[in-house]
């Protein structure tokens, strides 16, 4: 393609809009859009190119000219006579209300196509996140699993999403298997901070105790002890109303006596006691 296209892209219309999307999926953000700012939309096709362009470079440099551009390219094709009932056409619209934010209208348009999309990487990634934005985490959790692109699902957008979806579905393992699988780094720790506040918010207090605890270690902010304290506590109030495992008390234990904070030892002495009044062993 770089060897036939740019010969081609001044004279051949067809061959400058192939060279930008040939740009777009090699991560050639600005090639594309040197290529296609200064042509003059006549067809649905050029007019989709150049809201994928802008909004590509308003999100990634943060430019809201580049988004509004772009909101204004994909409302021009969606409402069209001419292509508002078309696939394209409602792509368009969907992209429209998400960059504007509007995730109850983007989910309207793009169930109305889901049939034809099962496959469509992008598409999933689209519709997936939309309906969590909305609070259908089942929807948001099956739609995220059909993502195949292994670069899609190694990114933190994707890998965030998906692991509040697993949370809020009641599957706090999953997500934090998700966190297990990633290396130690700023997007690591921002996903522990996720899984554990999420985690706390919904009573899944044992692995809310279990991201705390990490974070702890990593950064020995008094909130993170607050926060490990708070959970353990919920784990230990769930095994005594019978809610919870007993086993995890084991962990709950473990966990408070990696601190140094002189509230451990009245936790330590609580939780034993009554696990020595219950049969529970716990050593």
């Amino acid at each position: 393609a770089l060897q036939v296209l740019p010969r081609l892209a001044d004279f051949v219309p067809e061959a400058r809009l192939n060279l930008v999307i040939y740009h777009l999926r090699h991560d050639g953000m600005q090639e594309a859009h040197e290529l296609i700012k200064d042509v003059e939309p006549s067809t649905p096709q050029e007019y989709i190119l150049k809201g994928v362009v802008n909004a590509s470079v308003g999100q990634a440099l943060g430019s809201r000219e580049h988004v509004k551009m772009a909101q204004q390219f994909f409302q021009l094709v969606g409402a069209s006579a001419s292509e508002c009932d078309t696939i394209p056409g409602r792509q368009c619209m969907a992209s429209c209300f998400f960059l504007l934010k509007q995730f109850e209208d983007v989910n309207i348009y793009l169930n109305s196509i889901k049939a034809y999309m099962y496959g469509d990487d992008d598409f999933n990634w689209n519709h997936g996140i939309s309906l969590a934005q909305t609070g259908n985490y089942k929807g948001a959790e099956e739609a995220l699993l059909l993502v195949q692109n292994e670069r899609y699902k190694a990114e933190y957008c994707y890998v965030s999403w998906l692991a509040r979806c697993f949370v809020m579905n009641g599957q706090p393992k999953n997500a934090w298997e998700l966190y297990l699988k990633m290396d130690t780094s700023n997007e690591s720790f921002n996903l522990l901070q996720l899984i554990a506040n999420d985690c706390y918010r919904m009573g899944q207090f044992l692995y809310a105790a279990k991201a705390f605890d990490v974070l702890e270690r990593l950064d020995p902010d008094p909130e993170f002890w607050e926060g490990k304290r708070g959970a353990c506590v919920g784990v230990f109030q769930q095994v005594v109303a019978g809610k919870g495992a007993k086993e995890d008390l084991r962990d709950v234990l473990a966990m408070v006596r990696n601190t140094s904070n002189p509230q451990v030892e009245y936790m330590v002495r609580i939780i034993s006691k009554w696990a020595a009044s219950n049969g529970v062993k716990i050593n």
